[in-house]
């Protein structure tokens, strides 16, 4: 048997290693890996969406999406991280749909709906010309009977209960997003796609007035409406936690971690889901494409601050480290002598 088919096959396997199945997956009942940056750069780290896979079901894997205008294939979503990047990037629909299909399709011939969604496209894009946007809108109609949608109704304010499917589709809060996935859906049909809250402007000057203000600014300043029938997410930076963000961060402290569970537990009492991004940890010998600003500096700060996202119950940690944090989420928490988990 082909290296090829043996992933296949593993793949298969792990389609139903469920981490919590049978209990839903509203805000505050899964925390899942994002899968950062799971595709392809410049013709290296091609396994990346297969090394998420690998870590079992249910996750989340990030794809950023750019609008290419040029080559033969005509206008086409590519899969990639920076806009010099496009030549030889793969299509969203190749990369993705194509990889996860056989999972799809094992979930829907199973019907184990108790263990649904079993995945989270979190769709990131680069380019929001409504051409790019009405050309994934038309992809994701091609898998209508792969996804967890919600009615389209006259009452946006209210959100309205999920048709659950085995893959759920999430994007950003930029407002020409909301206006093609949601405004200009009839009412009655399906939202295939769902948005973030968009985010609390924070005053200042500069860069570095507005990061300090948004530390001083509390969850329910941060989080400042109920979820809707189109946003059902909110999307921070870890600098909202830990000032200056993974540059600047030092050791990991009990006030920082009542921060983060505020944080998340304003989220699930507004409706939403919450994620944070990204956190890394690794040596300069260890990278493989990850990006700086995220990099904690060392494994041990990372795995901190992942134990500390999983104990406070965020549903979306993305990291780049795919396999690191699966193994620590699936590892007991450290006890106490007296026997409570170690914070």
């Amino acid at each position: 048997m082909s290296r090829a088919h043996l992933r296949y096959a593993a793949l298969l396997a792990l389609t139903f290693m469920v981490a919590q199945s049978g209990d839903g997956f509203g805000p505050g009942t899964r925390v899942l890996l994002d899968a950062h940056n799971a595709y392809p750069e410049r013709g290296q780290w091609s396994t990346r969406i297969h090394d998420a896979l690998s870590t079992g079901l249910p996750l989340a894997i990030e794809q950023d999406l750019h609008w290419q205008t040029a080559g033969a294939a005509g206008p086409v979503s590519v899969v990639a991280h920076d806009d010099d990047a496009l030549d030889g990037a793969p299509t969203l629909e190749a990369h993705f749909f194509a990889t996860i299909r056989p999972v799809m399709e094992r979930a829907l011939a199973e019907n184990r709906r108790e263990t649904w969604p079993l995945i989270t496209l979190n769709l990131d894009f680069k380019d929001n010309t409504p051409a790019h946007l009405d050309y994934v809108w038309e992809v994701l109609s091609r898998y209508d009977a792969w996804l967890t949608t919600a009615p389209r109704t006259a009452t946006p304010a209210d959100p309205a209960p999920f048709r659950v499917g085995p893959l759920l589709v999430l994007t950003g809060s930029d407002t020409a997003q909301r206006r093609r996935f949601h405004d200009d859906v009839p009412v009655g049909a399906s939202l295939r796609v769902f948005g973030a809250m968009r985010p609390v402007p924070v005053p200042g000057d500069t860069k570095a007035q507005r990061a300090r203000r948004a530390m001083r600014m509390t969850p329910a300043q941060h989080i400042d409406r109920a979820v809707d029938n189109y946003a059902r997410w909110v999307n921070f930076p870890w600098s909202v936690i830990e000032a200056g963000g993974q540059q600047q961060a030092g050791a990991w402290t009990g006030s920082d971690a009542a921060r983060l569970t505020a944080f998340v537990q304003r989220a699930h009492a507004r409706g939403f889901w919450i994620r944070f991004y990204t956190l890394d940890g690794f040596a300069a010998a260890d990278d493989r494409g990850f990006t700086a600003s995220y990099n904690f500096g060392s494994p041990e700060a990372a795995a901190s601050r992942w134990r500390a996202a999983i104990t406070a119950g965020v549903d979306f940690v993305a990291t780049d480290q795919y396999a690191a944090f699966s193994a620590l989420r699936a590892t007991p928490a450290p006890t106490s002598p007296g026997g409570s988990p170690r914070r």
